[in-house]
Protein backbone atom coordinates (compact mmCIF):
# COMPACT_ATOMS: atom_id res chain seq x y z
CA UNK A 1 0.00 0.00 0.00
CA UNK A 2 1.70 3.37 -0.95
CA UNK A 3 1.95 6.23 1.09
CA UNK A 4 0.92 10.13 -0.18
CA UNK A 5 1.99 12.68 1.92
CA UNK A 6 0.27 16.44 1.80
CA UNK A 7 1.22 19.59 3.40
CA UNK A 8 -0.61 22.99 4.05
CA UNK A 9 1.12 26.28 2.56
CA UNK A 10 3.75 27.32 5.18
CA UNK A 11 4.96 23.30 5.26
CA UNK A 12 5.81 22.65 1.82
CA UNK A 13 9.18 22.92 1.90
CA UNK A 14 9.51 20.57 4.74
CA UNK A 15 7.04 18.04 2.52
CA UNK A 16 9.46 18.09 -0.27
CA UNK A 17 12.35 16.81 1.98
CA UNK A 18 10.32 14.54 4.06
CA UNK A 19 8.79 12.97 0.35
CA UNK A 20 12.68 12.22 -0.55
CA UNK A 21 13.49 10.53 2.46
CA UNK A 22 10.28 7.94 2.51
CA UNK A 23 10.07 5.50 0.27
CA UNK A 24 7.62 4.84 -2.19
CA UNK A 25 6.48 8.18 -1.38
CA UNK A 26 4.01 10.20 -3.59
CA UNK A 27 3.59 13.74 -3.42
CA UNK A 28 -0.05 14.48 -2.74
CA UNK A 29 -0.91 17.69 -4.83
CA UNK A 30 -3.99 20.33 -3.90
CA UNK A 31 -5.35 23.13 -5.98
CA UNK A 32 -5.62 26.32 -3.94
CA UNK A 33 -7.16 29.60 -4.64
CA UNK A 34 -8.92 32.38 -2.94
CA UNK A 35 -12.14 34.12 -4.04
CA UNK A 36 -12.29 37.87 -3.60
CA UNK A 37 -13.71 38.48 -0.43
CA UNK A 38 -10.51 36.22 0.97
CA UNK A 39 -12.33 32.48 1.42
CA UNK A 40 -10.28 29.96 0.78
CA UNK A 41 -10.58 27.49 -2.32
CA UNK A 42 -8.67 24.09 -1.65
CA UNK A 43 -9.31 20.89 -4.06
CA UNK A 44 -7.54 17.19 -3.50
CA UNK A 45 -5.79 16.90 -6.52
CA UNK A 46 -4.60 13.07 -5.68
CA UNK A 47 -6.80 9.79 -5.00
CA UNK A 48 -6.70 8.99 -1.53
CA UNK A 49 -8.72 5.99 -1.80
CA UNK A 50 -7.33 3.18 0.52
CA UNK A 51 -3.81 5.20 0.30
CA UNK A 52 -1.98 5.86 3.89
CA UNK A 53 -2.08 9.15 3.97
CA UNK A 54 0.13 11.79 5.53
CA UNK A 55 -0.59 15.51 6.16
CA UNK A 56 2.00 17.52 7.23
CA UNK A 57 1.47 21.15 8.82
CA UNK A 58 1.72 23.16 12.02
CA UNK A 59 -0.55 24.90 14.20
CA UNK A 60 1.55 28.04 13.38
CA UNK A 61 -1.61 30.45 13.76
CA UNK A 62 -5.83 30.02 13.38
CA UNK A 63 -5.49 30.39 9.78
CA UNK A 64 -2.90 27.36 9.57
CA UNK A 65 -4.75 25.47 12.00
CA UNK A 66 -7.57 25.75 10.07
CA UNK A 67 -6.34 24.49 7.11
CA UNK A 68 -4.95 21.55 8.36
CA UNK A 69 -8.38 20.81 9.86
CA UNK A 70 -10.01 21.46 6.40
CA UNK A 71 -7.66 19.33 4.82
CA UNK A 72 -7.26 16.58 7.01
CA UNK A 73 -11.93 16.16 6.87
CA UNK A 74 -11.35 16.39 3.01
CA UNK A 75 -9.06 13.47 2.79
CA UNK A 76 -10.97 11.06 5.11
CA UNK A 77 -14.21 11.69 3.43
CA UNK A 78 -12.28 10.66 -0.20
CA UNK A 79 -11.06 7.38 1.40
CA UNK A 80 -8.20 7.73 3.03
CA UNK A 81 -6.83 4.16 4.65
CA UNK A 82 -5.05 5.80 7.66
CA UNK A 83 -4.03 9.73 8.13
CA UNK A 84 -1.25 10.44 10.19
CA UNK A 85 -0.89 14.11 11.10
CA UNK A 86 2.49 15.23 11.06
CA UNK A 87 2.59 18.20 13.50
CA UNK A 88 6.22 19.25 14.19
CA UNK A 89 5.07 22.44 15.46
CA UNK A 90 2.19 22.39 18.31
CA UNK A 91 1.55 26.05 18.93
CA UNK A 92 -0.69 27.06 21.77
CA UNK A 93 1.82 26.41 24.42
CA UNK A 94 1.48 29.57 26.89
CA UNK A 95 -1.68 28.10 27.77
CA UNK A 96 -1.11 25.10 28.40
CA UNK A 97 -2.63 24.86 31.61
CA UNK A 98 -5.22 27.05 33.83
CA UNK A 99 -3.67 29.57 36.46
CA UNK A 100 -6.86 31.50 37.20
CA UNK A 101 -10.32 30.40 37.24
CA UNK A 102 -12.19 30.86 33.92
CA UNK A 103 -8.74 30.67 31.55
CA UNK A 104 -9.01 29.18 28.10
CA UNK A 105 -6.81 26.30 27.90
CA UNK A 106 -5.97 27.08 24.16
CA UNK A 107 -3.70 23.68 24.17
CA UNK A 108 -6.15 21.18 25.17
CA UNK A 109 -8.95 23.00 23.01
CA UNK A 110 -7.26 23.16 20.03
CA UNK A 111 -5.84 19.09 20.30
CA UNK A 112 -10.45 18.66 20.52
CA UNK A 113 -10.41 19.89 17.86
CA UNK A 114 -8.33 17.83 16.08
CA UNK A 115 -9.58 15.14 17.96
CA UNK A 116 -12.93 15.45 16.28
CA UNK A 117 -11.89 15.12 12.44
CA UNK A 118 -13.78 11.99 10.98
CA UNK A 119 -11.75 8.49 11.55
CA UNK A 120 -9.94 6.82 8.79
CA UNK A 121 -10.49 3.48 7.96
CA UNK A 122 -7.71 2.53 10.28
CA UNK A 123 -7.02 5.14 12.23
CA UNK A 124 -5.72 8.67 13.05
CA UNK A 125 -2.27 9.35 14.30
CA UNK A 126 -0.95 12.52 15.36
CA UNK A 127 2.99 12.61 15.43
CA UNK A 128 4.22 15.83 17.70
CA UNK A 129 7.79 17.11 18.20
CA UNK A 130 9.10 18.65 21.31
CA UNK A 131 5.85 19.57 23.34
CA UNK A 132 6.40 22.44 25.60
CA UNK A 133 4.65 19.75 28.51
CA UNK A 134 4.77 16.01 27.68
CA UNK A 135 1.02 16.30 29.01
CA UNK A 136 -0.29 18.14 26.23
CA UNK A 137 -0.44 14.81 24.24
CA UNK A 138 -3.38 13.58 26.89
CA UNK A 139 -5.32 16.42 25.26
CA UNK A 140 -6.37 14.12 22.43
CA UNK A 141 -9.48 12.41 22.77
CA UNK A 142 -11.06 9.35 21.08
CA UNK A 143 -9.83 7.28 18.58
CA UNK A 144 -6.93 9.76 17.65
CA UNK A 145 -3.50 8.34 18.49
CA UNK A 146 -0.66 11.26 19.85
CA UNK A 147 3.03 9.86 18.98
CA UNK A 148 5.57 12.28 21.19
CA UNK A 149 8.65 12.29 19.16
CA UNK A 150 11.73 14.06 20.92
CA UNK A 151 14.29 15.92 18.76
CA UNK A 152 17.42 15.45 21.45
CA UNK A 153 19.76 13.92 18.99
CA UNK A 154 19.43 16.79 16.63
CA UNK A 155 19.58 18.65 19.72
CA UNK A 156 23.02 17.18 20.77
CA UNK A 157 24.32 17.58 17.13
CA UNK A 158 23.60 21.44 17.21
CA UNK A 159 25.18 22.01 20.83
CA UNK A 160 28.43 19.78 19.92
CA UNK A 161 28.51 22.50 16.63
CA UNK A 162 28.01 25.66 18.27
CA UNK A 163 30.14 24.78 22.01
CA UNK A 164 33.04 23.86 20.61
CA UNK A 165 36.04 22.44 22.81
CA UNK A 166 34.91 23.45 26.17
CA UNK A 167 31.70 24.55 27.14
CA UNK A 168 28.42 24.23 29.46
CA UNK A 169 24.84 23.31 28.82
CA UNK A 170 22.53 25.79 30.44
CA UNK A 171 18.91 26.12 30.91
CA UNK A 172 16.71 29.72 30.92
CA UNK A 173 14.87 28.56 34.40
CA UNK A 174 14.04 25.70 36.56
CA UNK A 175 11.47 24.17 34.65
CA UNK A 176 13.97 23.26 31.83
CA UNK A 177 16.39 21.83 34.60
CA UNK A 178 15.97 17.81 34.22
CA UNK A 179 15.91 18.00 30.07
CA UNK A 180 19.08 20.18 30.56
CA UNK A 181 21.19 17.92 32.90
CA UNK A 182 20.00 14.84 30.44
CA UNK A 183 21.89 16.62 27.35
CA UNK A 184 24.41 17.48 29.43
CA UNK A 185 25.13 14.34 30.87
CA UNK A 186 24.85 12.91 26.60
CA UNK A 187 27.57 15.18 25.92
CA UNK A 188 30.03 14.67 29.10
CA UNK A 189 29.51 17.71 30.36
CA UNK A 190 28.74 19.92 33.06
CA UNK A 191 24.95 21.75 32.99
CA UNK A 192 24.72 25.05 34.64
CA UNK A 193 21.04 26.53 35.72
CA UNK A 194 19.33 30.57 36.32
CA UNK A 195 16.46 30.56 38.66
CA UNK A 196 14.47 33.72 37.61
CA UNK A 197 10.87 35.22 38.41
CA UNK A 198 8.28 36.70 35.91
CA UNK A 199 7.80 40.07 36.15
CA UNK A 200 5.03 39.90 33.02
CA UNK A 201 4.11 37.91 29.92
CA UNK A 202 7.67 38.62 28.34
CA UNK A 203 10.03 40.06 31.27
CA UNK A 204 11.63 38.37 33.42
CA UNK A 205 14.43 38.57 36.25
CA UNK A 206 16.98 36.51 37.56
CA UNK A 207 17.47 35.50 41.20
CA UNK A 208 20.29 32.83 41.39
CA UNK A 209 22.53 31.22 39.21
CA UNK A 210 23.73 27.86 39.68
CA UNK A 211 26.63 27.40 37.41
CA UNK A 212 30.73 26.77 37.33
CA UNK A 213 31.41 29.25 33.64
CA UNK A 214 34.33 31.29 34.11
CA UNK A 215 36.48 31.12 30.63
CA UNK A 216 33.38 28.77 29.53
CA UNK A 217 31.37 29.19 26.04
CA UNK A 218 27.84 28.54 27.58
CA UNK A 219 25.16 26.71 25.60
CA UNK A 220 21.64 27.77 26.41
CA UNK A 221 18.78 25.37 25.35
CA UNK A 222 15.21 25.98 25.67
CA UNK A 223 12.55 24.30 23.51
CA UNK A 224 11.40 27.16 21.90
CA UNK A 225 12.35 30.85 21.45
CA UNK A 226 9.62 33.42 21.40
CA UNK A 227 10.22 37.03 22.37
CA UNK A 228 13.90 36.05 23.71
CA UNK A 229 13.56 38.14 26.91
CA UNK A 230 14.11 34.97 29.05
CA UNK A 231 17.14 34.58 27.04
CA UNK A 232 18.95 37.64 27.44
CA UNK A 233 18.51 37.28 31.16
CA UNK A 234 20.03 34.39 30.98
CA UNK A 235 22.45 35.51 28.51
CA UNK A 236 23.59 38.31 31.10
CA UNK A 237 23.72 36.33 34.03
CA UNK A 238 26.33 33.97 32.71
CA UNK A 239 28.15 36.42 30.99
CA UNK A 240 28.71 38.32 34.29
CA UNK A 241 29.65 35.40 36.04
CA UNK A 242 32.41 34.94 33.72
CA UNK A 243 31.23 32.85 30.75
CA UNK A 244 33.73 33.40 27.64
CA UNK A 245 30.77 33.72 24.86
CA UNK A 246 27.09 32.75 24.54
CA UNK A 247 24.92 30.56 22.18
CA UNK A 248 21.79 29.18 22.29
CA UNK A 249 19.97 26.34 20.79
CA UNK A 250 16.18 25.71 20.59
CA UNK A 251 13.84 23.35 19.10
CA UNK A 252 11.39 25.75 18.06
CA UNK A 253 12.02 28.79 16.37
CA UNK A 254 8.97 31.12 16.93
CA UNK A 255 10.61 34.77 16.85
CA UNK A 256 7.45 36.56 16.54
CA UNK A 257 8.03 40.16 15.04
CA UNK A 258 11.21 41.65 15.56
CA UNK A 259 12.62 39.12 18.58
CA UNK A 260 15.48 37.86 16.31
CA UNK A 261 16.68 40.81 15.28
CA UNK A 262 16.44 41.91 19.07
CA UNK A 263 18.81 38.68 20.16
CA UNK A 264 21.24 39.81 17.10
CA UNK A 265 21.63 43.01 18.23
CA UNK A 266 21.79 42.41 22.05
CA UNK A 267 25.72 41.45 21.18
CA UNK A 268 25.11 38.57 23.84
CA UNK A 269 24.91 35.62 21.43
CA UNK A 270 27.89 34.39 18.94
CA UNK A 271 25.31 32.33 17.12
CA UNK A 272 22.04 30.79 17.78
CA UNK A 273 20.96 27.01 16.29
CA UNK A 274 17.39 25.91 15.60
CA UNK A 275 15.15 22.97 13.76
CA UNK A 276 13.21 24.16 11.14
CA UNK A 277 9.84 22.57 13.00
CA UNK A 278 8.27 26.24 12.90
CA UNK A 279 8.45 27.98 9.03
CA UNK A 280 9.23 31.55 10.84
CA UNK A 281 13.16 30.56 11.32
CA UNK A 282 13.43 29.78 7.30
CA UNK A 283 11.26 32.53 6.39
CA UNK A 284 13.58 34.97 8.47
CA UNK A 285 16.54 34.20 6.68
CA UNK A 286 14.68 34.21 2.91
CA UNK A 287 14.07 37.88 3.94
CA UNK A 288 17.47 38.73 4.73
CA UNK A 289 19.56 35.87 3.69
CA UNK A 290 22.87 37.62 6.16
CA UNK A 291 20.90 36.35 8.96
CA UNK A 292 22.30 32.87 8.03
CA UNK A 293 25.84 33.93 9.91
CA UNK A 294 23.98 34.36 12.94
CA UNK A 295 20.93 32.01 12.64
CA UNK A 296 21.87 27.93 12.18
CA UNK A 297 18.48 25.82 10.69
CA UNK A 298 19.06 22.21 10.76
CA UNK A 299 15.75 20.24 9.03
CA UNK A 300 13.83 17.42 11.52
CA UNK A 301 13.03 15.57 7.94
CA UNK A 302 15.21 13.11 8.94
CA UNK A 303 13.79 12.43 12.42
CA UNK A 304 10.42 12.81 11.12
CA UNK A 305 11.03 10.57 8.46
CA UNK A 306 10.67 6.96 10.39
CA UNK A 307 8.39 8.01 12.71
CA UNK A 308 6.09 9.11 10.14
CA UNK A 309 6.28 6.08 8.04
CA UNK A 310 6.25 3.62 11.33
CA UNK A 311 2.68 5.64 12.13
CA UNK A 312 1.16 5.71 9.16
CA UNK A 313 2.23 1.94 8.40
CA UNK A 314 2.24 -0.25 11.26
CA UNK A 315 1.55 -3.15 9.96
CA UNK A 316 5.09 -3.24 8.65
CA UNK A 317 7.94 -4.33 10.56
CA UNK A 318 10.05 -1.14 12.14
CA UNK A 319 12.51 -0.99 9.86
CA UNK A 320 10.50 -1.48 6.77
Amino acid sequence: MSVILFSTERYAGMARALTELIPMAETGQIERTRFPDGEHYRRLRSNVQGKDVVLLGGTVDEQDTLEMYDLACTLVGEGAHILTLAIPWFGYQTMERAVYPGEVVTAKTRARLLSSIPIAGSGNRAVLVDLHSEGIAQYFEGSIRPVHLYAKPIVLDLIRELGGENFVVAATDAGRAKWVESLANDLGVDAGFVFKRRLSGDATEVTALAADVEGKTVVIYDDMIRTGGSLIGAAKAFLGAGAKDIAAVTTHGVFPGNALDRLQESGLFKQIGCTDSHPRAAELLHEKPSRADFLKIVSIAKLLAPAVLNAARPHLPPNA
